[in-house]
């Protein structure tokens, strides 16, 4: 049987790539836009900071609002 692939389960499993990466960060930064965020200030943003305001987005610090 082949046992070395299930033993080995890191080596089989699917990788991310850059295709699925991209759409995921483009989808998770029409979230932020979507919350009131300015779009200059969300382009500024890392991907840390972006992924920061999705996990708590009640908390969006007002300065970061569009007025």
């Amino acid at each position: 049987m082949a046992t070395g692939m299930f033993r080995n389960k890191n080596n089989v499993r699917p990788k991310k790539t850059g295709v699925a990466r991209r759409r995921r960060l483009l989808e998770q930064k029409r979230r932020v836009l979507a919350l009131g965020v300015d779009e200059e200030k969300v382009r500024r943003m890392t991907t840390q900071e972006i992924r920061g305001l999705l996990r708590h987005p009640c908390d969006v610090p007002k300065h970061l609002l569009a007025k």
